[in-house]
């Protein structure tokens, strides 16, 4: 028991036994700092530091952006920046298919790599071909006598005007002589009025110039978007005169007759009328002369 209360009273005089830290001149021996301590304080502030040091490590790792400089964080901003930058890029996407689709159209009136659809006069639809044998057609009671009722009623309104189905009243882009009409079969989707030269060309309708350039084979080509998916097209011009972009009204002079592009026979006015995608026949809905 002795021994072991001499080890114990040995350790306590190691750990409390005071001793002094002395700085001196090298030179001079002048005594410059002196501190008293022990093996104990010496513990107890390093212990503290340290604990210290790991509270401040943490604070800063948890609750503010220098964690951001440590390797292996993410930063908060660079999460929401690529989040933003991924919504834009679906949408650039989507709006990059959708351009695409509509230089497609462009393209296709410009080249003349054409397809068609069929248009009835009171109406810019496409006309759909239905196999009528496979519905009941026949009226019953109640419809014969509805319409003997409507019948009767029609015979007294003289005032009555059938309405077009028709939304867009077209204007006339210049009145001529047509030297060739829209047909089909020979791949003239267009109408071609003889002019004399700089005879003005007009908008057909109220819209946007979408094109307005020069091309080898039609020469001046302009082009305007319509409302109801409707596009006109004025091709061989002598000189334009809107630009891309140029919002024109009904009647508006947007180009002078003349025979430009190497298609061109003569002075004339090459005419297209588009809906959809599709060529119509713009005699159906204008009067050229």
């Amino acid at each position: 028991m002795s021994g072991k209360r001499l080890k114990r009273q040995k350790l306590k005089n190691r750990l409390f036994n005071k001793r002094r830290l002395v700085i001196l001149n090298e030179d001079t021996f002048e005594e410059i700092f002196s501190l008293k301590l022990n093996l104990m304080n010496v513990f107890v502030v390093l212990t503290i530091s340290s604990i210290l040091l790991i509270a401040i490590t943490t604070y800063i790792i948890a609750f503010t952006p220098l964690r951001e400089y440590i390797p292996g964080y993410t930063s908060g901003k660079l999460k929401k920046e690529a989040t933003l930058l991924s919504v834009k890029s679906d949408s650039l996407e989507i709006e990059v298919k959708k351009n695409e689709a509509y230089i497609q159209s462009i393209r296709k009136i410009l080249t003349g790599d054409l397809e068609y659809a069929k248009f009835n006069k009171d109406s810019v639809l496409n006309a759909e071909v239905q196999d009528a044998s496979k519905y009941q057609l026949n009226a019953s009671k109640e419809e014969i006598k509805l319409r003997e009722q409507v019948a009767q009623e029609d015979k007294y309104n003289l005032f009555e005007k059938a309405q077009s189905n028709m939304s867009l009243v077209l204007f006339p882009p210049a009145k001529g002589h047509v030297t060739e009409k829209y047909n089909v079969k020979n791949n003239h989707f267009a109408i071609d009025i003889a002019l004399a030269r700089d005879t003005p060309i007009k908008a057909v309708a109220n819209g946007t110039v979408i094109f307005s350039e020069w091309t080898p084979s039609t020469g001046n080509v302009i082009i305007i978007n319509h409302r109801d998916g409707i596009l006109s097209v004025y091709k061989h011009a002598a000189t334009l005169t809107k630009a891309q972009g140029n919002v024109v009204r009904t009647g508006e002079v947007i180009a002078l007759a003349g025979s430009t592009g190497k298609e061109s026979t003569g002075i004339h006015l090459h005419f297209e009328l588009w809906k959809d995608g599709f060529p119509i026949d713009p005699s159906q809905f204008i009067d050229f002369e």
